[in-house]
């Protein structure tokens, strides 16, 4: 009875024990849990407090001094890293417009060497069938899609190979075909010969990138009056190896151009329903923006909201000139301007964009452009319409002109409208 009584007090204190350790562990993960959002949260403040966030802004666009693309994306992530809790998911969302991947198709299956047995049939001949042909790899646009950051975690894609023949003249089952799906606007590039592919520009619209290899022949198909029992068979082609450079560009008919702090964002976000992030330092805008512009119920274009160009883009400075690919596929460009910079000339600043424009692609220069003279509302009315006669007579601008505040919206509606007007005339 003594050993029964010691036995059970023993293994009450090993269950008390037990919860014990779980409680601390609890306790400990939920103190490490609140140290971490301690430290990053006041990191954040910090930042804030000290302007260190326009510090590595000035590092990542090369200000004062010129850095490399390396650089400029090191800046950046230590930048993430630092000012965001979660800097892995950040990065996980980011916005990537160019991948390089791996495609093989897959090998056709054997002819199959056989011969036919059956019961009182001592000549059966040849019955060996042919095999599957190999599964082909397909580029398939998905409109659910907009950046191709899926591709730098997964880059080799392989199709099925096709099933080796079979007796009795059975043909081998085909490779199932592989569908990769990308976003709309995306450009296909053979790496190796920089032969260009083809253009997804349709949703559902599919395109071959590697086919899938040839099948094998059976020995059935090489008898003969002289040779009644063949021993040959064909092998199945392999299918084909590419390495593929995906570059997206954005659909959109009308696109924004300008220095940083132009209002470019304040602009599309005063006009359509996106919601780019607004700040008061340069760069805000990291990644391209899309928003639909409705004018009536069955009237509406889509406008393109890039980053900032500064002088030196064409040379590396800044974001570079790596987003005015988006800018390629739009029929009308919108020129914003800040018509009272602190700092600088708004002639000056136009005529730097022109420039870099002009070295990235002389077709893109070439596009219809209107120039937007914005932020009208820090000026006084009587001030606006000689100041801004200054800017166009400077410019000696020949093409139309409107003066918008982007921030109380007005005059925006009257650009959207002339805007509209145009893409339906052309």
């Amino acid at each position: 009875m003594r050993f029964l009584r010691s036995k059970f007090i023993l293994r009450f204190l090993r269950s008390k024990f037990i919860l014990l350790l779980l409680e601390c562990k609890i306790y400990f993960a939920f103190f490490t849990f609140q140290i971490y959002f301690a430290f990053f949260w006041s990191a954040k403040f910090i930042l804030r407090f000290f302007g260190v966030q326009n510090l590595f802004c000035e590092y990542a666009i090369g200000v004062p001094h010129r850095v490399s693309t390396n650089q400029r994306r090191e800046a950046s992530r230590l930048y993430h890293s630092l000012y965001h809790p979660f800097p892995k998911l950040l990065f996980f969302m980011k916005f990537v417009d160019e991948a390089t991947i791996e495609v093989i198709a897959g090998k056709g299956g054997d002819g199959c060497l056989s011969f036919r047995r059956e019961k009182f049939i001592p000549y059966g001949g040849p019955n060996g069938g042919d095999g599957g042909d190999g599964g082909s790899v397909y580029l398939q646009a998905d409109s659910g899609l907009n950046t191709l950051v899926d591709f730098r975690f997964k880059r080799l894609f392989r199709a099925k190979v096709g099933q080796n023949g079979l007796g009795s003249e059975c043909t081998g089952k085909k490779g199932e075909n592989f569908f990769i799906k990308v976003p709309v606007g995306t450009l296909v590039y053979n790496i190796e010969t920089e032969e260009f592919l083809g253009d997804l520009v349709k949703p559902t619209q599919t395109l071959l990138v590697a086919k899938g290899g040839q099948h094998g022949l059976g020995n059935v198909h090489f008898k003969s009056s002289t040779n009644r029992a063949p021993q040959r068979i064909t092998k199945g082609t392999p299918g084909e190896i590419r390495s593929l450079r995906l570059e997206l560009q954005v659909l959109a008919d009308v696109g924004l151009l300008g220095l940083p702090n132009a209002g470019k964002s304040t602009f599309i976000r005063a006009v359509s329903k996106a919601r780019p992030k607004v700040a008061d330092y340069p760069f805000t805008t990291l990644y391209p923006n899309l928003g639909v512009v409705s004018i009536e119920l069955d009237r509406s274009f889509v406008i393109a909201d890039i980053p900032g160009l500064i002088e030196g883009a064409a040379e590396g400075f800044g974001l570079g000139v790596q987003f005015l690919r988006h800018l390629s596929r739009t029929r009308l460009l919108l020129h914003l301007v800040d018509i009272a910079p602190l700092d600088s000339d708004p002639v000056q600043d136009t005529l730097k964009i022109i420039q870099e424009l002009e070295k990235y692609s002389p077709d893109l220069a070439a596009k219809e452009r209107w120039l937007l003279l914005n932020k009208t509302d820090l000026l006084l009315p009587e001030e606006q319409k000689q100041h801004c006669e200054a800017i166009i007579k400077a410019l000696d601008w020949q093409g139309p002109v409107f003066q918008v505040s982007a921030l109380s919206k007005q005059g925006c509606l009257d650009v959207c409208y002339k805007v509209m007007n145009y893409l339906e005339d052309k």
